[in-house]
């Protein structure tokens, strides 16, 4: 079987001896070249052509996002990011995500981690799943300027949901994994402030990072995004960020929607878990709801699908993201074959499907 190839890039002589000797012992992977900084990665990406880059965000000379911006521009490779868990580090990995990065790593302790070897096993699945992702995916492709409703327009239809004898009100929950960043910004980003229902989102991340996702989301967007907090009420408007480590579940509590956040096992390997929000989505009732699933490695989201559908088939819009604009199309694919998706669209599509059933 052929191996692929991988560039490693750090500005730590240790770090990149280290990540060498942790990948060159995989039978599927093969070290071709190493690198010290960006500008250095550039010219052994045109001289090696490897299938992965890992790219150290914090580096001298050129860092790792002025790298991944070139990388993506001019040799559009799949890129992981090695992050350190500082809230400076985290965000600039997040903004890794939005501009073509594939996934990220986080170093357990700082920028020269000799114990890299406690995610050897992720930063290895990692990097072969970034091997197979789409390359149509990679480059950046969103456009601000397509918001489908202007607030004014927005604020002048949520009178829909005041006529005499309507009984539902709208909510909207996402799943998604790998690619999930970038997105949720192209979604979240056509949303107007008026928006009438509240968002819940589970991405998976850990901790530390997803709260830098909801900042940097929030500072993009008309809606609030938020990182989500327990016993929080949830107001319509606003974008719920499931918090790394942490379920998020969604209660009714004295006539308001209530989160709750709970450290039970993780389920299908993960915490937040997609199934666990969706499911307890199912649970509420009298809800026009909106169920999405994005770009992701596995079937997370796929259980909790089914759930709300057979309980809400008419009241429920379910959909899932196409393969054309997936970065990874592992979760998307597992909620089609459900056989509970109405619709699959391409990612630029999905925020106006949403507004269209909201406001019909």
């Amino acid at each position: 079987m052929k191996k692929v190839k991988v560039l490693i890039t750090d500005d730590s002589i240790f770090m990149r001896k280290l990540l060498s000797d942790l990948l060159d012992k995989h039978p599927l992977i093969e070290v071709v070249a190493t690198a010290k900084n960006g500008i250095e990665a550039l010219g052994k990406i045109r001289e090696c052509s490897p299938d992965v880059v890992t790219l150290d965000v914090e580096m001298p000379q050129m860092n790792g996002l002025q790298a991944l911006e070139k990388i993506m521009k001019d040799y559009p490779v799949p890129t992981i990011m090695l992050s350190s868990t500082t809230s400076e580090g985290s965000l600039n990995t997040i903004i890794a995500m939005e501009q073509g990065a594939v996934d990220f790593v986080a170093k357990p302790s700082g920028s020269i981690s000799l114990d890299i070897h406690k995610v050897k096993e992720e930063l290895i699945k990692k990097i072969l799943l970034a091997s197979k992702t789409n390359p149509k995916s990679l480059k950046p492709h969103f456009k601000k300027e397509e918001k489908v409703l202007s607030t004014k327009e927005a604020y002048s239809k949520i009178d829909l949901f005041e006529i005499p004898g309507t009984t539902l009100e709208p909510l909207v929950c996402i799943g998604t994994s790998t690619g999930g960043p970038r997105a949720l910004q192209t979604i979240l980003t056509k949303l107007p402030k008026s928006f009438p229902a509240p968002v819940f989102i589970v991405q998976h991340m850990p901790k530390h990072f997803t709260k830098s996702l909801a900042s940097r989301l929030d500072s993009m967007s008309e809606m609030a995004v938020v990182e989500a907090a327990h016993n929080q009420k949830v107001e319509a408007g606003t974008a719920y960020i499931a918090p790394g480590d942490y379920h998020m579940e969604v209660i009714k509590r004295r006539g308001n929607m209530i989160i709750q956040l709970l450290d039970s096992p993780p389920l299908k390997g993960h915490r937040p878990s997609v199934d666990t929000l969706f499911a307890s989505i199912s649970r509420l009732e009298n809800y026009q709801k909106v169920a999405v699933i994005l770009t992701g490695m596995g079937n997370d989201g796929s259980d909790g699908l089914k759930q709300i559908k057979l309980k809400g088939m008419e009241s429920t819009l379910a959909i899932a993201e196409s393969e054309d604009s997936s970065i990874v199309f592992g979760m998307p694919k597992a909620a089609i074959q459900t056989g509970f998706i109405d619709e699959v669209l391409h990612l630029d599509d999905v925020a106006q499907r949403i507004q269209q059933y909201i406001f019909s």
